[in-house]
């Protein structure tokens, strides 16, 4: 009875041998990297230049979450690809909506985000209200030579934004497995995680699939890699162009730098 109860429980350990790696006394754990694409077995600095490499050949990303710069947060939701970009920008002060094809850069707001600064025009009198409301749910064609544009063109440029969030500060360290949206991940950590974290993705292509900026200034996922996307001027009548400068009174210089 004996011999026949140890056969069958060695046959049971046999059949389940794909499943576990030991069966009644010890063994080794399951290696976590198996089946990957391989980055993880890499050196942090490696895993790191693998991402950025992912993020710059990729022709499209959707960007999610959120930044804080100089106390005040913003909360961003990008579409972008290599000739422009489309999405919105949140802060507690206001909203307003961006759309860059190729160099031509537009601005969509509500009358709170013009009338800042503008005492009158916020209390809903004077020529300024009045032109803030004209200008909510249109698009402000934004100058080049306006001292906004290049603050505002950095949030809808694929590379110069992913070039600045994926860089990781202080010394380099390979961190725990784990999962973004499902996707398994391996996480570099810089300078002990205090210099920011980055997920990249364990399988196909190793992009970058979450970042944690260092300081705890902000959060932000990095999804739809390579899915294509609808990008185009607005329509004529739905647009402003006032020529060399956009009416003052909005975000301004308060916007923070899109790779600090």
């Amino acid at each position: 009875m004996r011999t026949r109860k140890a056969a069958l429980v060695g046959a049971l350990c046999a059949g389940l041998s794909v499943a576990l790696t030991a069966c009644g006394g010890g063994g080794g754990a399951e290696d976590p990297d198996a089946g990957t694409n391989g980055v993880g077995r890499l050196d942090p600095a490696k895993i790191q230049d693998k991402a950025r490499s992912a993020a710059r050949d990729a022709s499209s990303v959707h960007l999610s979450g959120s930044v804080v710069s100089q106390g005040r947060t913003y909360k961003l939701d990008m579409r972008l690809k290599r000739d422009g970009g489309t999405g919105r920008v949140a802060s507690d002060a206001s909203t307003f909506e961006l759309l860059r094809v190729g160099d031509e850069l537009f601005l969509k707001a509500p009358a709170a985000f013009w009338s800042r600064g503008d005492k009158d025009a916020k209390d809903g009198k004077g020529d300024g209200a009045a032109a803030a409301g004209k200008l909510e749910k249109k698009y402000v064609k934004v100058p080049t030579g306006d001292p906004a544009y290049q603050q505002f063109k950095g949030f809808t440029d694929k590379d110069v934004l992913l070039d600045g969030l994926i860089g990781l500060h202080g010394k380099l360290a390979r961190g725990e497995h784990g999962t973004v949206a499902g996707t398994p991940t391996i996480r570099v950590n810089g300078a002990g995680g205090s210099g920011g974290t980055l997920d990249v993705s364990l399988m196909d292509t190793p992009y970058p699939l979450r970042v944690r900026r260092a300081g705890g200034a902000g959060q932000l996922e990095l999804s739809d890699w390579g899915k294509d996307f609808a990008l185009a001027p607005p329509p004529k009548q739905d647009t402003v162009d006032y020529g060399k400068r956009i009416p003052s009174g909005g975000e301004g210089s308060s916007l923070p730098g899109p790779a600090k």
